[in-house]
């Protein structure tokens, strides 16, 4: 498969992956809205509060493991593009890497979570579903900056630099905070990479190598 393929593919994988994610998650949390409140969620009070984990528990929640799965796999499959789409510097190397390793993370979400209201131990796989929270959060903000430095390394990418560290500065602490912030951390990201994904698929964009647009 040729790059160009290869960039098609990825671009596709980012803009079906997010919007795949967003479909999901809109739509357990509607119909899981009794089981999500008798977690303790509460969509104003608590909305980090089990959430979106506790989609995965109960009924339908092999649905939004199977999400965290595949979105994860099309997150990996979104960088390789990427990757290829940029020119050979550090940022662009480093960025999609921590990228796909935000990928595996998101994937890593899919052990299933403990409930935060229990009066049993902690399981392995609950263990394991925080770790890979945390590993997501500390993967997918570096890779934004670091990805906002390298669209400044190409001109089919510049204008991108700007708004991918404005899309940080929202996403970066509503993450860490949590609270109704949260929301505006989830719907930063998805929608930064459905822009990035359309503007990858764009027929105009080639690799770097083809295209002669590198920046030093």
């Amino acid at each position: 498969m040729s790059a160009a393929w290869w960039i098609k593919l990825a671009a596709l994988a980012g803009m079906i992956g997010p919007f795949f994610f967003g479909v999901v998650l809109t739509t357990l949390t509607i119909l899981k809205y009794d089981f999500l409140l008798s977690l303790g969620w509460h969509p104003l009070l608590a909305p980090t509060f089990d959430w979106p984990s506790g989609l995965a528990l109960g009924e339908y929640g092999w649905i939004m493991t199977a999400t965290f799965l595949l979105s994860g796999s099309m997150m990996i499959i979104f960088a390789s593009g990427l990757r290829l789409s940029l020119p050979s510097v550090r940022p662009a190397l480093i960025g999609t890497l921590l990228l796909s390793l935000a990928g595996l993370a998101l994937m890593g979400i899919a052990f299933t979570t403990d409930p935060t209201l229990r009066s049993t131990p902690a399981t392995w796989h609950g263990r394991l579903h925080d770790l890979s929270f945390v590993l997501l959060g500390l993967t997918l903000m570096p890779a934004m900056i670091l990805l906002g430095s390298a669209f400044r390394k190409d001109d089919n990418w510049i204008n991108l630099s700007p708004y991918t560290w404005i899309t940080v500065a929202l996403a970066l602490p509503a993450f860490w905070l949590k609270g109704a912030a949260f929301y505006i951390f989830m719907l930063a990201v998805l929608i930064w990479c459905e822009v990035i994904a359309f503007h990858l698929i764009k027929p105009a964009l080639k690799p770097p190598s083809l295209t002669g647009t590198a920046r030093t």
